[in-house]
């Protein structure tokens, strides 16, 4: 059995290697035959892999959220490296490191942490305050443990919390461009704009929409908390409410994106642009990660299925 990471792989390699189950699909081929669609990782990365003509003593193996044996070849499809698996077998989850298969933030926990509290702390409209308060104490210390989504951007342990820090600092930057801005209301809108997610998703090891989340979205999940602590606090009333309820329904920007309403103030407009940025970036800094200078990345759906290409000089 190999230790190699995913990061270490090499095409056309065979391999013998434990890697975490993240998701499996199954589907079948134009000729009929059944296939698996399985998503691997581990501490450096996350891998897909496919089980050709797999048989239902080979698909009652596979656990997801499991640490298993992967026997398999390593191959290029698409400019990705990809596994073509041959066996799957069952491990003793008790000898599991676990830290070896989960993908983590590269900001420490105490960092994400201080940030966050100072920039609360920082809040000098009382009622701006007094909400994000309400909402950190509804969602707990779970937060720092959650990814900010499934797939695509920031989908890492502690990634919800990396995402919003990132966030902080571009929405500093800019107020400090353009004093026309309301930080209180631009860093209220990216502190409290996804936390839903930590209802709409299941959790950091294996990430799965829950009942909730597929059925109303993080957007509609937090406006309904954000409108009970405000309720709470006697606060429903206020402009403030109001137009951090507008920042949290038209953060996607766009009504096709999934927000119910367009940014109507200049604080919203920002708080869209810059979550778009910085997942886009997240998103970049994954894809061309698994390629070498000089080739392009496979297609990126959420970034319009394009291919990017890495300059040699990187």
């Amino acid at each position: 059995m190999s230790n190699k990471k995913i990061n270490e792989f090499v095409e056309k390699e065979s391999l013998e290697v434990p890697l975490l189950v993240k998701s499996l699909t199954k589907g079948v081929t134009q000729k009929g035959a059944p296939y698996a669609s399985v998503v691997l990782q581990d501490s450096t990365g996350t891998i897909d892999g496919k089980i050709w003509d797999i048989k239902p003593e080979q698909e009652a193996i596979i656990e997801i959220g499991k640490v298993q044996l992967i026997v398999c070849e390593v191959l290029k499809y698409n400019n990705a490296l990809q596994l073509r698996i041959h066996k799957i077998e069952a491990l003793n989850q008790e000898e599991i490191n676990l830290d070896e298969f989960v993908i983590a933030s590269k900001v420490s926990r105490a960092d994400l942490e201080m940030v966050i509290n100072n920039t609360i702390s920082s809040i000098e409209n009382d009622n701006y305050r007094k909400l994000i308060e309400g909402l950190f104490e509804m969602i707990g210390s779970e937060f720092y443990n959650y990814p900010a989504a499934s797939k695509n951007h920031h989908s890492f342990l502690g990634g919800l919390a990396t995402h919003v820090v990132e966030m902080i600092h571009l929405a500093d930057a800019l107020c400090n461009l353009y004093p026309q801005l309301n930080r209180d209301l631009l860093v209220s809108g990216v502190l409290a704009h996804d936390l839903g997610k930590m209802f709409e998703l299941s959790g950091p090891i294996t990430t799965e929409y829950t009942l909730e989340g597929k059925l109303t979205g993080h957007i509609s999940i937090l406006h309904g908390r954000l409108m009970e602590i405000a309720s709470k606090l006697g606060l429903a009333e206020t402009e403030e409410a109001v137009l951090l309820r507008h920042c949290i329904l038209s953060h996607h920007g766009q009504l096709e994106y999934g927000s119910p309403v367009l940014p109507l103030v200049q604080e919203a407009e920002v708080l869209a642009f810059i979550d778009n940025l910085d997942a886009r970036l997240n998103t970049l800094e994954t894809a061309l990660s698994s390629v070498q200078p000089g080739e392009f990345t496979q297609r990126i759906f959420a970034m319009e299925s394009r291919s990017f290409y890495k300059p040699k000089n990187d």
